[in-house]
């Protein structure tokens, strides 16, 4: 029996890790689904207003999850990063460029919503507000991994060269985190807090936090899903690519068109 760490190690090749992916991101997108209608029926349905800011508050429940998911895949894109230069591994470049565009819709959303809270609460959909800045740095970090990715032909030189622009970002993501106890911010301070009590009550709380686990398994499921298509394009060559179900499929129907 194969001990735990070399089983990991077995999915690393992408041909193993392929059929994985394949296995795992429907389950995933549909838990993902159920769990949003969910949240954002105790969000929007269920919690009462807010006592300060009334119902504009409850764009927190999209707002709040995509801000957590940005900063966490920008992470995990560094992540891989890290592995891709000591192990120098195909898999690793191969799940940062999946995980860069959800990373950057999300941070998109989560400046757009922070814009739509931001009007009624201080008078304007923008102020240079340390968070706001270091988000807005965040989404220019993943649209300059995806553009300079792109611009380089040769993927061994392609994967590298954006590792060393998301390791290096990296350091943005703790400065947007701690920017509220940093600096004097018009944005208020964290909403949950792992060494504090809640500061909501129970029933937002439990709208919020289904929203944060259906947003980070939809990340998850669409990164395996995109991860699929970029194992195609990169081992089109392979023996094992040619001999895919799907692949074949494809194969008849364009000979039979």
């Amino acid at each position: 029996m194969k001990p735990p760490a070399m089983k990991l190690f077995h999915y690393a090749a992408p041909q193993h890790f392929y059929r994985l992916a394949g296995r795992l991101w429907p389950w995933l997108a549909c838990l993902a689904s159920v769990l949003a209608l969910a949240g954002l029926w105790v969000g929007f349905m269920l919690a009462p207003s807010d006592a300060q800011q009334g119902q504009a508050y409850r764009i927190i429940y999209v707002h709040v999850p995509v801000s957590w998911m940005a900063m966490v895949i920008y992470l995990a894109m560094a992540f891989w990063s890290v592995l891709g230069w000591v192990f120098n591994t195909r898999l690793s470049g191969l799940m940062t460029r999946a995980l860069a565009p959800t990373g950057a819709l999300l941070a998109f959303l989560s400046l757009w919503t922070g814009a739509l809270w931001g009007k009624p609460m201080w008078g304007t959909y923008w102020v240079w507000d340390a968070r706001l800045t270091s988000m807005l740095i965040l989404l220019f970090l993943y649209l300059g991994y995806i553009a300079l990715t792109s611009a380089i032909e040769e993927p061994r030189r392609s994967d590298r060269a954006g590792a060393l622009v998301a390791m290096v970002g990296a350091v943005n993501v703790p400065i947007i985190y701690f920017s509220v106890k940093w600096w004097n911010t018009l944005h208020q301070g964290a909403s949950v807090s792992l060494t504090q009590s809640p500061r909501m009550a129970s029933i937002m709380l439990s709208g919020m936090l289904l929203m944060s686990l259906a947003i980070w398994l939809y990340a998850v499921a669409i990164a395996l899903w995109r991860v699929r298509s970029l194992i195609l394009w990169r081992e089109s060559h392979a023996v094992w690519v040619q001999q895919l179900p799907e692949v074949l499929v494809h194969r008849a129907q364009r000979g039979a068109a």
